[in-house]
């Protein structure tokens, strides 16, 4: 194709005029090769790796790590050394298959491996811990293709999609080169080390906090009002692209946590004798960030519930319309076959009518699973595993739009909430119908499980459909490429988890003395156990949080952007409204309209590449972490031989603030005749 038509349009990233369309990059009716065998094999090589180093990761920090963006920059790269460079949709196919890593990660490892932490790895099989996180996966994929359009066609330029927007210009800027490139290239490199730096060297805190502060103290000890700010480059990145509107709501979610309800929160404990909850220490002699995982997140889980409920509600006419075309196509079927008359190739999905009957083998295949490998011998086994059923549809179709939005807002999406979330109603159903025990709690930490990997699927998946709209990629392409890489991921995933328990353990044993911390699975574990034992769930910080994100909503404000602030530490949302501050900036000091729309360009290509270079940095941070406790050495952070380690609360400060001086000036350099391309509507 000729290098002017391989631009994104003007109105690739803004709300559309009544009556204007979107014309993607490569027009439904070009031919273009996009499903090949080269593409097909790179992304299948890249789940099995990246599965792997994520699962990892995941076991060891707590947190996974981001495959899409890495996952995009090699398909470039290999596509450079390639006797013949892969197109623009042969590159698009090896992330729907590769980038199914994380998403098997995010709900295979953060519940999985808490079979050993509870002791019913004697009840479990390499069967089992596969069908899992695959079932969910495949069932995501299927939730979500109704509700494709309306995400990535419907709200097109209303939703910001940051990840999208990252790796959608990394796709471009590999196959334009050029100016854009330079620019790209230079940030991401930028960001890697900068990153890098802190996370790995620990050459300054990655994160500012006023508890470090001393003149703070009696805020700090006394209030238990603390800031803090996450000073990655990432993060700065993701917030320039998601601009204030969203950014505001979010830190106001996050300021009313914080500054409110945690000090309220810590002035009524000072004035109980004792502990306000059993087997947590009492109030008083909390920090901020404990009464925070303790008692306020909750508030911003039931919160997150409520926006759920709400989501729902507004998209009943688009479930309505799927339905009735769901059901059309099933009439179809019956009276002779599955065409899609009339559909171009960037509007093709997986018909509905299919996705019905795909929908139903899985429905049975979860049923046939709870009943006769998860409950077999148990009494009332059928209807224990229809209420599993009936659990695992209901909770997983209502969060599969709150995970989407989210990851449509603010690229994160709250999956260890959620997934707590339905622990804790599974394992109060569960144990009020009789099931208790080592069977009770295996029964809700696998509906827990599949639970988990629908709602990651639907996270990513939104953004893979975004990009695919953007660049003229076959939706229904997308949607079998992310079964098939769930297919070879599930196995991997299940294979590190099985291996790393008995090379590791989870557990501290005479045989395994340094097990793998798996923090998120420990969570799980003790939620499961702590229920099972009581029946006992916050149930009073779960309806504050409800009865918040309502009144939010009733003022016209996102419920799910605050409630997500509630929930999420404050760390990562404070340097999003600063990002968003420093694009607002970037905008507002330009001349006129074609210097602001260079600039804004600019500026979008250096935040996707510091998202980018975040990203990479990282997984080099996980690896060089892997590698250092396998030859049991330690990193050395550069605090151990600078005199400056005092400082290095402020000096994280400091090298964020000139990183954004950075931005502001690198995106000041940019030529009015670049802005020529699509604007970010902030």
């Amino acid at each position: 194709m000729a290098d002017e038509q391989l631009k994104l349009p003007e109105n690739a990233y803004r709300e559309l005029e009544p009556g204007e369309t979107y014309t993607p990059v490569i027009p439904h009716e070009a031919g273009v090769l996009e499903v090949t065998l080269r593409s097909v094999g790179i992304g299948l090589l890249m789940g099995v790796i990246f599965s792997a180093a994520a699962a990892y990761i995941a076991l060891k920090l707590g947190q996974g790590i981001e495959s899409a963006i890495p996952i995009s920059i090699l398909a470039v790269g290999a596509s450079a050394l390639l006797a013949r460079r892969s197109t623009l949709l042969e590159n698009v196919n090896i992330l729907a298959i590769g980038a199914t890593s994380g998403i098997l990660v995010g709900g295979s490892v953060f519940t999985m491996p808490a079979i050993y932490l509870l002791g019913l790895e004697h009840r479990s099989s390499f069967f089992q811990i596969f069908i899992v996180p695959f079932l969910g996966a495949v069932l995501g994929v299927l939730f979500l293709i109704p509700f494709r359009r309306y995400f990535v066609a419907d709200m097109h330029g209303k939703l910001p999609f940051p990840e999208g927007t990252a790796t959608t210009e990394i796709l471009m800027t590999g196959e334009r080169g050029g100016q854009q490139a330079k620019v790209l290239v230079s940030a991401m490199g930028l960001g890697f080390v900068f990153d890098l730096a802190a996370l790995t060297f620990g050459a300054w805190r990655d994160v500012f906090t006023t508890s470090l502060v001393r003149p703070l103290h009696v805020l700090t000890d006394r209030v238990k009002a603390v800031f803090a700010l996450n000073t990655s480059a990432a993060v700065l990145g993701l917030g320039y692209i998601i601009g204030v509107r969203y950014a505001s709501i979010i830190c106001a979610g996050s300021f009313l946590a914080y500054f409110v309800l945690i000090p309220l929160v810590a002035w009524l404990g000072a004035h109980m004798t004792g502990s306000m909850t059993a087997g947590l220490p009492p109030i008083s002699t909390m920090s901020a960030e404990d009464i925070f995982s303790n008692y306020v997140r909750y508030i911003g889980i039931g919160g997150i519930f409520m926006a759920g409920i709400i989501s729902i509600v507004k998209m009943l006419p688009v479930m309505v319309q799927a339905l009735g075309k769901a059901f059309g196509e099933l009439r179809k079927i019956f009276s002779g076959g599955l065409k899609q008359e009339g559909t171009s190739r960037v509007e093709s999905d997986i018909p509905m009518g299919l996705v019905v009957v795909l929908t139903c083998v899985i429905t049975v295949a979860i049923w046939i699973y709870f009943r006769f490998s998860v409950l077999a011998g148990m009494p009332n086994a059928t209807r224990l595993a229809t209420l599993s059923l009936v659990l695992t549809l209901v909770i997983s179709f209502l969060f599969a739009a709150v995970s989407a939005w989210a990851v449509a807002m603010i690229s994160v999406t709250p999956i260890s909430g959620m997934t707590l979330t339905t622990l804790i109603v599974a394992a109060v159903l569960l144990a009020r119908m009789g099931l208790t025990g080592q069977e009770g709690m295996l029964a809700a930490l696998l509906i827990g499980g599949v639970v988990c990997t629908a709602l990651s699927m639907t996270g990513s998946l939104v953004t893979q459909f975004k990009i695919g709209y953007w660049l003229g990629a076959t939706p229904r392409r997308i949607q079998w490429a992310n079964i098939l890489g769930s297919a070879v991921a599930s196995v991997t995933v299940t294979d590190m988890i099985m291996m790393f328990a008995a090379e590791y353990g989870y557990l501290r044993t005479a045989a395994h003395p340094n097990p793998l911390p798996a923090p998120q699975a420990n969570a799980m574990a003790a939620v499961i156990q702590s229920v099972m034992s009581s029946t006992q769930a916050p149930w009073l910080l779960y309806g504050v949080g409800a009865a918040i994100a309502l009144i939010v909503e009733m003022l016209g404000i996102s419920s799910l952007a605050f409630a997500l602030g509630m929930y999420l530490p404050i760390e990562l949302n404070t340097p999003i409204l600063f990002g968003a501050l420093v694009a607002e900036y970037v905008r507002r000091r330009s001349p006129d309209e074609t210097t602001r729309r260079a600039r804004n360009n600019r500026g979008t290509l250096i935040a996707s590449g510091l998202i980018a270079g975040g990203a990479l940095a990282g997984v080099a941070d996980g690896v060089a972490r892997m590698f250092a406790d396998w030859q049991h050495l330690e990193i050395v952070g550069l605090d151990h031989i600078r005199w400056l380690h005092r400082l290095d609360n402020w000096l994280g400060l400091a090298m964020f603030c000139a990183l954004s001086v950075y931005v502001v000036w690198d995106a000041s350099r940019a030529r009015p005749e670049e802005g020529a391309g699509p604007e970010i509507s902030l």
